[in-house]
């Protein structure tokens, strides 16, 4: 029978007490399952009249048994059943405390706004001094799951005898046989922190007990365990991305995973990764020597860094995102327009040339534009170029390099601030080289 499916049904029906007690037996198959204890906790809230301590006891174990799973999404639902509870029990500043929680891990949570201000409400009319303002609760709840799963079957058969006879309790089921070790090349590991403390999960069924070594050091952590194919497996995270207190830091090996608990030596550190570098061990258990550091290397690299040749004395340097280095677009244009030797003939046309030599020197180029293989485009292009100052030509050259052909620009004044994009036409795209 599917307790958990005729569960979420009696729950939509606003059966709260028949959804309880069908949360329990689902519960009594699956003692684990996050999603069952908040449902069930949520019966109990809505129930009539309301059983607020049932309700918190099941949100407190569906918080543990979610971050056990490291499931972000269900922690920030049982947290939100666990403040629910939390104020109907009058308990206002834990309320409050575990709101906090929950925007941290959610702020889009949709009913966070609703008791917030319900809990900022009741926190004005209740005085300073009043234990209604306490603040007791934890991130993670201490539970003793066993005495909570024996608190809510007795809780059960009371509803039971209630309506009519008691019933005996079923039989014991049969325990059920160990899971088959997971094979080595399908384990793998998870993780999540919070302020305080870094959560590893190795996700291996079938983990000896007897035979498994878990190394917890201030700077690494090392898991291996004989498997059944007669290998070792072994995990090591040498170094972690920042120090550990080894002595509070704890593991529990499970029958489907075995979980580390890493107490952060250095509280309210955020770890990017799980593991990191010698370098970045030192530097995060000192954040200032690290600032230092940082600075530092950032002084060096201004100074060391390679500095462009200059191509000609006083020539002046543009912007580029070239990857080998900025351009000389004064001795490009000067290359480019540089007038090509002819060959003098001889008789009256050598002595013809030597006459109209001062002419050819006032010529700023001596190419033949107009035959460009008789295109006229081409040859327009070229007189304006010819015909143009040194700096019109340095934002044509610049202009249609550097956009790949797509634009020609005169305007040096703008082009020399910044590279020139790539303005296909329309309906085209412009792609690189072997795309």
């Amino acid at each position: 029978m599917d307790y958990a499916a005729k569960g979420a049904a009696a729950l939509s029906a606003s059966n709260y007490a028949e959804a309880a007690k069908l949360y329990t037996e689902a519960i009594k198959a699956s003692p684990t399952s996050p999603d069952y204890h908040i449902k069930r906790s949520m019966a109990h809230q809505r129930s009539s009249p309301p059983d607020y301590q049932s309700a918190l006891n099941d949100a407190e174990s569906a918080v543990v048994f979610a971050q056990k799973r490291a499931k972000r999404e269900l922690i920030v639902q049982a947290q939100m059943r666990r403040a629910i509870a939390l104020f109907g029990l009058e308990r206002y500043g834990d309320a409050e405390f575990v709101l906090g929680i929950v925007k941290r891990l959610d702020p889009k949570e949709k009913m966070l706004a609703i008791w917030e201000g319900k809990t900022a409400t009741r926190l004005k009319t209740v005085a300073e001094d009043d234990s209604r303002r306490e603040v007791k609760a934890k991130e993670t709840p201490a539970i003793d799951t066993e005495k909570a799963n024996i608190l809510q079957d007795k809780q059960a058969n009371k509803s039971e005898s209630t309506g009519g006879s008691m019933q005996k309790p079923a039989q014991a089921q049969q325990m059920p046989a160990a899971p088959a070790q997971t094979p080595g090349n399908k384990i793998r590991h998870d993780w999540y922190q919070n302020s305080d403390s870094v959560y590893f999960t190795l996700l291996a069924k079938g983990v000896p007990k007897d035979k498994a070594v878990v190394d917890i050091q201030s700077r690494s952590l090392s898991i291996s365990f004989p498997l059944i194919t007669g290998s070792t497996f072994t995990l090591e995270l040498d170094p972690l991305y920042a120090a550990i207190d080894a002595d509070s830091s704890s593991f529990s090996i499970m029958s489907t995973k075995t979980e580390v608990v890493l107490r952060k030596a250095q509280p309210g550190l955020k770890w990017h990764a799980l593991e990191g570098t010698e370098t970045d061990n030192t530097s995060h258990d000192n954040p200032e020597k690290e600032q230092r550091s940082k600075l530092a290397h950032a002084v060096l690299s201004t100074d060391s860094a390679p500095k462009p040749a200059v191509a000609a004395a006083g020539a002046p340097s543009y912007p580029t995102s070239s990857r080998s280095g900025p351009k000389d677009w004064d001795k490009l244009a000067e290359d480019l327009t540089a007038k090509k030797p002819k060959a003098k003939a001889s008789g009256d046309k050598a002595s013809k040339g030597d006459a109209d030599g001062d002419k050819d020197e006032d010529n700023d180029d001596d190419f033949n534009y107009d035959d460009e293989d008789g295109d006229p485009v081409n040859g327009f292009f070229k007189k304006l170029y010819a015909g143009a100052d040194p700096n019109t030509r340095r934002a044509m050259m610049k202009s249609y390099t550097e956009s790949g052909g797509t634009a020609l620009s005169t305007n040096w004044d703008e082009v020399s601030k910044k590279p020139v994009e790539i303005s296909p036409p329309d309906g085209m795209e412009a792609k690189k080289w072997g795309e």
